[in-house]
């Protein structure tokens, strides 16, 4: 494992979570870490999951680096480190005991008419129609035709995000370390007109999905891990999880069957 020695914190813009970083930042120099803010082995964030979520975007998804959220917010199922294991975080880290998960990112493809982004997402994304009428997309996987949906829109989640929007949807949990795609319908339509998949599909990694609107329906609002945007006259969203990951910081006793019963069982 690469070595651990400059750090930079992403901190939430609230009390809590600057009073944290303030702990953090001691413990750290207590160790010999340098706190940066370029060029980091780790990036710790401190608040909520958005601020996980903040932290990997703001970096670019680095591959390199590590990253380990802290528990500033409320439910905090990024976050794995709570307040009070600051101090056995920064030993583990020192000691280069803990442990390491890669992954896997979302990277998406959006043709317009017009043009072709990129994005790379942790969680998921969401398409719907642009006026949130009815939205219809041809889904395809591999090229293969799976529904040609009719519904409320459809969402696509990494198996990190299947614990976020999508199990709220009725989707799957799925261990990190999958490294899946989970097609998770929002409201289809089913009905002697329209049959749907009523219920979410799993595709492992390395299987392109596509989303192709019908021609009446380009005009589309797509968010990625939260961010909104409108896009127009879209010809196709293709969407894939490869070889892209990032590198998380486990404690040494984390287990994700105890997370889950933890975070919304018990």
């Amino acid at each position: 494992m690469r070595k651990i020695n400059k750090v930079k914190l992403f901190v939430n813009d609230n009390l809590k979570s600057r009073n944290v970083s303030e702990i953090l930042i001691e413990k750290l120099k207590e160790k010999d870490f340098e706190i940066v803010e370029e060029m980091f082995d780790l990036g710790i964030a401190i608040g909520g999951d958005g601020s996980f979520l903040r932290m990997v975007k703001d970096s670019n998804f680095n591959s390199d680096c590590y990253y380990v959220g802290i528990n500033a917010g409320t439910l905090g199922f990024a976050q794995d480190v709570s307040i009070d294991e600051i101090e056995k975080l920064v030993n583990v880290i020192s000691m280069d005991t803990f442990k390491c998960e890669e992954i896997g990112v979302q990277e998406i493809e959006i043709t317009t008419d017009d043009s072709v982004s990129r994005h790379f997402s942790l969680n998921e994304f969401v398409v719907r129609d642009e006026h949130l009428s009815v939205a219809k997309f041809a889904v395809k996987i591999e090229g293969v035709l799976l529904e040609n949906y009719v519904g409320d829109g459809i969402l696509v989640a990494t198996s990190f995000g299947s614990t976020a929007y999508n199990m709220s949807l009725g989707g799957s949990i799925v261990y990190n370390t999958f490294h899946t795609l989970q097609i998770t319908p929002i409201a289809p339509l089913n009905s002697k007109a329209y049959r749907n998949l009523l219920v979410p599909v799993i595709v492992p990694q390395d299987k392109i999905i596509s989303l192709v609107p019908s021609v009446e329906k380009r005009d589309l609002i797509i968010i990625i891990d939260g961010e909104k945007q409108s896009y127009y006259n879209v010809n196709k969203i293709d969407t894939f999880v490869d070889k892209k990951t990032i590198k998380i910081v486990r404690m040494t006793d984390y287990n994700f069957a105890k997370k889950i019963c933890d975070k919304f069982v018990k």
